[in-house]
């Protein structure tokens, strides 16, 4: 098949490079089309190391631009992002987000697509509901000429989420007043694993990119390569469905079935 387009939707900048840079930045190299469609702009984030807490449009247009210069160093086709409120994705009105998520499926025809779990990660909200909201969209797109043919869930392994909070930081979201922690898809969960090693140099700059949010990261400056290599050189997924395979045996690649 010619023209294979994947498209990531997901909730804020910097989901795309530290969730899924590897993955972008492999299937970008080796031509695939590779779209992103974010959720906010990441108004509410935090923005640099100081506390500053500049007006939520400084914040959001500063992001904005580094998602795009992220974009550029992992090759992405095409970045839209659909403007919703960052920490209040799970308040917008369903059926207008779905079809505007929809309106891109039907638009770019992709084969593949990829979303957060429904766990979220680490029981973000926004991770949560930009799942919920991806998943209902590609049922509202798929009509008799097209349909999403495969849909995979980021999954993170115990050994892959360990690895990737000692090097950044435990990650965690206190949602009603209850702190929710890492969920790591258990081992036989995983039904993909990419590997990812040949590109982690453009996954690290993609991250670098997104200087806002390097007081988290700013230990991954010290790393040494082969360090680096590790945290960006495997890639996991949850395949939700696909029209084009199926059993047990573990995928390397996101268009098996297709190519």
């Amino acid at each position: 098949m010619n023209n294979l387009r994947l498209m990531y939707v997901l909730a804020h900048p910097d989901d795309e490079s530290l969730g899924t840079g590897g993955t972008l930045a492999k299937y970008a190299a080796e031509g695939v089309e590779t779209y992103l469609v974010t959720a906010t702009r990441g108004e509410r984030g935090r923005f640099g190391e100081r506390g500053e807490r500049p007006d939520p449009e400084v914040v959001g247009k500063t992001r904005e631009a580094e998602l795009l210069a992220a974009a550029k160093e992992l090759g992405l086709r095409e970045v839209k992002l659909l403007g919703f409120p960052d920490g209040a994705l799970d308040t917008v009105d369903p059926a207008g987000a779905q079809e505007t998520i929809a309106g891109h499926l039907r638009r770019v025809r992709p084969q593949v697509v990829m979303t957060f779990g429904p766990e979220g990660a680490y029981g973000h909200p926004d991770h949560i509901a930009i799942s919920q909201l991806t998943t209902a969209a590609i049922v509202r797109a798929a009509d008799r000429e097209f349909a999403v043919s495969k849909l995979y869930y980021i999954a993170w392994s115990e050994r892959t989420w360990s690895a990737y909070q000692a090097a950044v930081k435990k990650l965690t979201s206190t949602v009603d007043g209850v702190e929710r922690q890492v969920t790591p898809s258990p081992e036989w969960g995983v039904t993909t694993r990419i590997d990812t090693s040949a590109v982690w140099p453009s996954v690290w700059r993609a991250v670098q990119c997104h200087r806002t949010q390097m007081s988290v990261y700013k230990d991954l400056e010290g790393l040494p390569a082969e360090h680096h290599r590790s945290l960006w050189g495997v890639q996991e997924f949850y395949r939700a469905f696909s029209l084009v395979n199926g059993g047990r045996a573990r995928e390397s690649d996101l268009f098996e079935g297709l190519r």
